[in-house]
């Protein structure tokens, strides 16, 4: 399973401060399209991934959305209708449903709790997860070892904070996808392509969830914008 974590430090943390104009709304159309660019294939939807947004922006942050779509199942009982053009509606209901003191399950497969960024990594650190950050001056991903069920780090248009960097560095494996800089979604998209060519020749090994990657023709997803 691979997984990414995804820092905003301005990216709202209650539904009510997502607007239609999603760009001045704390840039989470930023996030939006790290949603897209983790999880959408062409007619098919990632099982092999998990996708960790944290957000710090106002009013009430930190707030951790964990997705892994369930892709089995009928739609509206066991999973929902996902489309590109869905996504801000369901990372603005899930902030709706935020209830203190718990990790509230919003949809199957969508999760939202009060968590800290640092809280987050240093979990998955403690499951025995590899973690690697998206750095400039990191190793070239085409050429760094990467080990199973690893863990990708990165930040929004301001980049990760200064003090948060030091120290995710200090477990954390540098790595870069080269010398020009790419958008958030972008960068996950590289990353995605730069694993599904390791499984394939042999490399990396796929995990069960990515063996079962199937067509979606059922209502599951939608190619639509």
């Amino acid at each position: 399973m691979r997984e990414f974590i995804y820092y905003s430090r301005t990216a709202p943390t209650s539904g009510s401060y997502v607007t239609e104009d999603l760009q001045r709304s704390g840039r989470i159309d930023i996030a939006i399209h790290t949603v897209i660019a983790t999880f959408f294939l062409s007619h098919k939807i990632r099982t092999d991934a998990r996708l960790h947004l944290c957000f710090a922006g106002p009013p009430d942050p930190p707030k951790h959305l964990e997705l892994k779509p369930v892709t089995e199942g009928k739609t509206g009982i066991d999973k929902i209708y996902l489309a590109k053009k869905d996504v801000s509606g369901v990372l603005k209901k899930m902030l709706y449903k935020y209830r203190e003191g718990e990790k509230k399950e919003v949809f199957p497969g969508f999760w939202i709790e009060k968590k800290g960024f640092l809280e987050v990594a240093k979990g998955l650190t403690e499951q025995g997860r590899n973690l690697y950050i998206l750095d400039p001056k990191g190793e070239d991903i085409r050429t760094v070892e990467i080990k199973e069920n690893p863990v990708f780090i990165l930040g929004d248009h301001k980049g990760l904070p200064l003090k948060e960097l030091k120290r995710l560095k200090s477990y954390c494996t540098p790595v870069t996808i080269g010398p020009k800089v790419y958008f958030a979604s972008q960068t996950i998209a590289i990353v995605n392509n730069e694993l599904d060519r390791r499984e394939a020749d042999g490399r990396l090994s796929p995990s069960q969830s990515d063996l079962s990657l199937e067509d979606n023709t059922d209502d599951n997803i939608s190619d639509a914008e």
